[in-house]
């Protein structure tokens, strides 16, 4: 069985172009070692680009029944760093490391189900859809997919021909235009309350899965709440990484709080952290370099070693017992309680 904390080598045994800027990349091991997963889980990839150490966290858009390899469907982003890489540069047989599977957006026991992705958001829930083709399970789902355009629904083929297929799939499309096909036989615009109840006039007695660029989810989350969802029933990815390439990290400015020196020692930096501000937004605002992804300590991306000093973290499943015990911290989402020094 694959070892999810080792970070062991996979290997790209297939690339297959889904739209214009959108493909899957297929991994397997090497050794033949079996994944076991849950749809809705990610992989953290460590690669190494231009010489310099990377790190991003990918979706898996594959079903958790097919356990000899798994799938992560990557959108090409206008000046993205990893996806432009991986779709430039990575070929099959190319070998790369990752941990996982890792998260928590999970679908709980249902038997009514609303899905609803945003662009490149629907790769796990597309591996939530592909799990219940695998397994014949009934379930009643209404599927609602935006994009920009038609030819920027990326699965929309595959989930025609399972719609037809399965008795329980009612799918909805949602172009925000109709450029490259003016024949779009459907409605255009963007996700609304009286559209949502078009789609799934039950949505109040459904469960809510969510996940796409963060305007989408917070629109999707206003909508669901208007519309008599309860909290318990709305689940949403908790981070972008299956969407966006790279984040812009918020500086919250508190002039009156007290401030520590935070020394980078493998970089030879040092800066000032208030208490009231995250380690890694004052690192990205001082142009300090650190690995990172959600911002909110759910990929364990920015994992660092805290060479001494202590500190307030808050995480959200990105780092176990063992490794804080370790003394391994994630920045994203610790405030400093001292001076610091940081193994970076």
């Amino acid at each position: 069985m694959w070892n999810r904390d080792a970070g062991e080598d996979l290997v790209c045994i297939d690339i297959h172009q889904e739209t214009h800027d959108v493909k899957t990349f297929t991994f397997a091991s090497p050794e033949g070692k079996q994944f076991v997963f849950e749809a809705g889980q990610y992989f953290l990839f460590d690669l190494e680009i231009g010489g310099e150490p990377e790190s991003r966290c990918y979706s898996i858009s594959s079903s958790p029944r097919r356990t000899n390899a798994f799938s992560v469907t990557v959108k090409r982003v206008p000046g993205g760093r990893i996806s432009n890489w991986l779709h430039d540069n990575l070929a099959i047989n190319a070998k790369v490391k990752a941990n996982g599977p890792l998260g928590h957006f999970v679908r709980p026991n249902a038997k009514k189900y609303l899905f609803l992705s945003g662009g490149s958001g629907i790769t796990p829930v597309m591996s939530m859809v592909r799990e219940f083709a695998d397994t014949y399970e009934p379930a009643d789902i209404v599927f609602l997919h935006a994009g920009r355009t038609p030819k920027d629904l990326v699965f929309r083929n595959e989930l025609t021909v399972l719609a037809s297929r399965m008795k329980g799939l009612r799918l909805q499309f949602l172009p925000e235009k109709v450029s490259g096909e003016l024949s779009w036989p459907g409605l255009t615009g963007r996700i609304s309350p009286d559209y949502m109840k078009l789609a799934a006039p039950d949505v109040a007695e459904r469960v809510v899965m969510c996940c796409g660029p963060a305007p989408f989810m917070a629109a999707a989350r206003a909508i669901a709440t208007e519309l008599g969802v309860p909290p318990s029933n709305y689940i949403e990815e908790s981070f972008d990484a299956a969407v966006i390439d790279e984040v812009d990290i918020p500086v919250i400015e508190e002039a009156t709080a007290r401030t520590f020196q935070v020394s980078f020692a493998k970089q030879v930096r040092q800066i000032e952290v208030s208490g009231e501000q995250t380690v890694l937004s004052c690192a990205k605002k001082a142009g300090v370099k650190l690995p990172s992804s959600c911002s909110n300590g759910v990929c364990g991306t920015c994992k660092s070693k805290l060479v001494s000093g202590t500190v307030d973290m808050n995480h959200n499943g990105g780092i176990r017992q063992r490794e804080i015990d370790a003394g391994l911290f994630l920045p994203c989402c610790s405030k400093p309680l001292s001076d610091l020094v940081i193994d970076r």
